[in-house]
């Protein structure tokens, strides 16, 4: 056929030969992956090594920060079974308080453990100490060489430094003693005997004596030797701490001096006794058994007599003004309300009776002024033990003392002071109410103060915890209360002419509420402030086995408030 012709097919070029730069990039881009994820491991394991912290260093560092923390127990759960079993928590525990106070410590800082080295880890120690500055050294930390690796303890590891069979030391000496000042700045005591100018400055100053058992441990602990000479009442107690200023020393392990200071003087205190006002509460008080405070609205402690804030006793009626306080906020009582003419009032089948069994009741300003416990044990048991217990620890009881050696004025707990009959006695200052002089000072700043307590100061400058405790409209229902209880009330013996007083008498009955009021049964209480409306002075006095309050405490009181405004 013309034109045409036949195709063949057109023969494939063939492959040239693999050369030797082919064969080297597939076989290195075939082994990449292999590589790299060797690699990762190799860097892997480095990492992992590094990050490993061996049992013994963790256990350590365990062992150190609940040191730091002064948590005995956990780093007691830390110890070799054999280290618990040969020391016992308690033992335990005592051994590091013990080398505590012996060295003054304040804080342990302990910083990173190293890794174990025949079954030994070093942890470096601080402590920082009151007198010797700070003490550093390595602890060597035994290990018991189990699976679970324990602390192998020994008794030279409470402090470092201490290496086996030594022992901490101190040898400790004080300064000479700072002076006691009075209000004016007058020395009250001052010198090693303690002298003054000021007469009759020797009760308020108090005493030096051995270190009472109570104060053993806290004194120790600040490096005072044990044989040292401490104040053991009045403002030599009240200021210990502040006039014995630092002791000096050394602080050494097996004879070797670790730590050395030299004593440090304090400070003389102000106090803020007012020198005349304290004369006169020793020559009011006569002798007597008892005690007298004086405060001024602001809580400083003006003057203190007899045993005023170590001794307690049952404040009897005085504590009606807290009664009064609760049964006021909570509505249950008004002035005006009206109440049975009794001798008495019955409860839980107990007759409670009013003072030598008068007739007592009217009108509730009536009642408070003739101090009716007909009136004031069933409202107590109206009021509860909760809003009663309550009320009073807003006025300072179960309350530790702000002054160093006074006594805690107390009742008990709301689920602890029992069926009605016992509620009502603790209404009216009995049953088991204890309260001091001071204590009772304090309720009356409170109502003088509008309401608000400020905890006693013997300290001129120093301040202490203020506490609303009531409202300034109850305080001055109160005010009006205890101006009623002195000028036509059972306080008409502490009336000052041209002064208005505001009082409460208490009558405390040692063989419990009913009995009579003779000299040898009952204590004498009396609250006051002056003047009324505008309160310059804040008193409270007991005369123990002083027959009624009335009687004996009133005029104590008004010697003391009418000598105290004349400045």
């Amino acid at each position: 056929m013309e034109g045409s012709r036949t195709l063949q097919p057109e023969a494939s070029t063939p492959s040239p030969p693999d050369t030797d730069r082919d064969r080297h990039w597939r076989v290195t881009h075939r082994l990449l992956p292999i590589a790299v994820i060797a690699g990762v491991a190799f860097f892997a394991g480095i990492v992992v090594g590094a990050l490993h912290v061996p049992a013994e260093r963790s256990v350590a560092e365990d062992f150190g920060r609940a040191w730091e923390r002064g948590d005995y127990r956990a780093m007691h759960g830390l110890l070799s079974d054999t280290a618990r079993s040969s020391t016992p928590l308690a033992r335990f525990t005592a051994a590091y308080r013990d080398a505590a106070a012996t060295a003054t410590a304040l804080r342990v800082d302990v910083g990173d453990a190293g890794d174990p080295k025949d079954g030994v880890v070093s942890l470096p120690v601080s402590v920082r100490t009151r007198i010797f500055g700070t003490v550093r050294a390595t602890l060597q930390l035994p290990f018991d060489g189990g699976d679970a690796p324990r602390v192998d303890w020994r008794p030279e590891l409470t402090f470092p430094g201490v290496s086996a069979a030594q022992r901490l030391d101190r040898q400790t000496r004080m300064p000479p003693r700072a002076a006691i000042l009075a209000r004016d700045v007058k020395p009250m005591a001052t010198g090693p005997d303690r002298s003054s100018d000021i007469e009759g400055a020797g009760e308020i100053v108090g005493e030096l004596g051995p270190i009472p058992p109570e104060d053993r441990a806290r004194l120790r602990a600040l490096g005072v030797p044990e044989d040292a000479r401490v104040g053991t009442s009045g403002l030599e107690r009240a200021f210990q701490d502040k006039i014995a200023g630092r002791p000096g020393g050394t602080l050494s392990v097996g004879g070797r001096v670790i730590g050395r200071a030299a004593p440090r003087r304090g400070r003389a205190v102000r106090s803020t006794i007012n020198p005349k006002l304290e004369s006169a509460t020793t020559t009011a008080l006569a002798g007597r058994s008892g005690a007298i405070a004086v405060l001024s609205p602001r809580g400083e402690v003006l003057a203190l007599s007899g045993v005023a804030f170590s001794g307690v006793g049952p404040p009897g009626s005085t504590f009606k003004v807290i009664t009064t306080v609760a049964a006021l906020e909570d509505r249950i009582v008004k002035l005006d309300d009206k109440f049975p003419v009794e001798t008495a009032a019955t409860l839980e089948g107990v007759s409670l009776s009013n003072a030598n069994g008068e007739s007592c009741g009217g009108s509730f300003e009536n009642s408070f002024a003739h101090s009716c416990n007909s009136v004031f044990a069933p409202l107590g048991a109206k009021l509860g033990p909760k809003r009663l217990v309550e009320t009073a620890e807003k006025f300072g009881f179960n309350e530790p003392p702000s002054i160093e050696g006074a006594k805690t004025s107390t009742l008990p707990a709301a689920d602890q002071v029992g069926d009605d009959l016992a509620v009502g006695s603790t209404a009216i200052g009995q049953g088991k109410v204890q309260a001091s002089a001071l204590q009772m000072a304090s309720i009356a700043q409170v109502i003088a103060n509008r309401g608000v307590r400020i905890q006693p100061t013997l300290e001129l400058g120093r301040r202490t915890k203020t506490v609303r405790v009531t409202t300034p409209a109850i305080a001055a229902t109160l005010r009006s209360l205890m101006v009623g209880v002195v000028q036509s009330g059972t306080g008409e013996n502490a009336q000052i002419e041209g002064i208005t007083v505001a009082g409460k008498t208490g009558t405390s009955e040692l063989g419990g509420a009913g009995g009579q009021n003779t000299p040898g049964n009952t204590d004498a209480w009396f609250l006051a402030f002056a003047p009324a409306r505008a309160p310059r002075l804040a008193v409270g006095v007991v005369v123990f086995r002083g027959g009624a309050g009335g009687d004996a405490a009133a005029p104590i009181a008004r010697e003391v408030l009418a000598a105290g405004l004349q400045e």
